[in-house]
């Protein structure tokens, strides 16, 4: 099929963007990647496009008081190569497991999160890292905290008449092992189910740890039943299956797949925790963690 007709505008500048998505029934243009296949089936139907890829700036990525600052141009490609540390190290895993190489190349990570789909991973990585996210709009710019941005399946916060212009991400402690997991059907297709983890001891014990789910709900999930299990306990990977098992008991909330129950599911979370887990910890290894 071919899209319905729609009016095409090309936004030079933030504020040429912002007001033309005061108009109303508007979808914006960055990679394209999920928005191009809807206009085709016509499962969207706007009335105007914006493209904003010759905006100035949208492509910034870089480091400033401590936090990694995204821009609404920045590929997934972009996190393959990272520097930062063990943030960086986490965001070039997940960034392996996303689509294949040309999808990599060309969608980006803030328009994922604006498109919420519930087996996205960058949805669960920011919210398990508690990004920052930026809405611009016609009476400025507002930040919300990625726990409270997404909404549901294809839902979030956001205006019709705001753009998501940054992400921030706090910089992970030195030292700081992280891990990632993800069971999906074929190579290229949406996460069935994902993990990730980010450890960081200190004298032998637990200090800080983030363990987040990818489509166990209806929406991204950190699982604090899974960190609690391990925080403040002795460096333990006997502990990780435990913890695998806190998740899927407690913090997910799976529904219904064409291939896979809410048993197989919940199984599934438990491996994948228990995996991303023991990636951490053999990340810690080398720091004699």
């Amino acid at each position: 099929m071919k899209p319905a007709a729609f009016d095409y505008v090309v936004a030079h500048s933030a504020g040429e963007a912002v007001a033309a998505l005061a108009g109303g029934d508007t979808q914006v243009l960055a990679g394209g990647q999920s928005l191009i296949l809807e206009l085709n089936y016509r499962a969207a139907r706007p009335a105007r496009l914006v493209d904003i890829n010759r905006v100035p700036g949208f492509d910034h990525l870089g480091v400033t008081d401590a936090a990694l600052r995204v821009g609404p141009l920045v590929r997934h490609s972009a996190f393959a190569d990272l520097d930062h540390g063990p943030l960086g190290t986490l965001l070039g895993r997940v960034a392996h497991h996303i689509a294949h190489p040309p999808v990599r190349a060309r969608g980006t990570m803030l328009g994922s999160l604006a498109y919420a789909h519930p087996a996205a991973e960058w949805p669960a990585v920011v919210t398990t890292l508690d990004g920052r996210l930026v809405l611009t709009g016609g009476a400025g710019a507002r930040t919300v905290a990625a726990a409270d941005f997404f909404t549901g399946p294809f839902g979030t916060v956001r205006r019709p008449d705001e753009l998501l212009t940054e992400v921030r991400l706090a910089l992970l402690p030195v030292g700081t092992g992280v891990g990632f997991a993800e069971h999906r059907r074929t190579h290229a297709s949406f996460a069935q189910l994902a993990a990730l983890a980010a450890l960081t001891v200190r004298g032998g014990r637990v200090d800080e740890v983030r363990v987040g789910l990818v489509n166990a709900a209806d929406r991204p999930v950190r699982a604090r039943a899974a960190e609690r299990v391990l925080l403040d306990r002795p460096l333990d990977p006997a502990a990780f299956a435990e913890a695998g098992q806190a998740a899927a008991a407690e913090d997910a909330d799976p529904r219904p797949q064409p291939y896979a129950g809410t048993a197989y599911q919940r199984h599934a979370v438990a491996v994948l925790v228990r995996r991303a887990l023991d990636a951490a910890h053999r990340d810690l290894a080398p720091t004699g963690g």
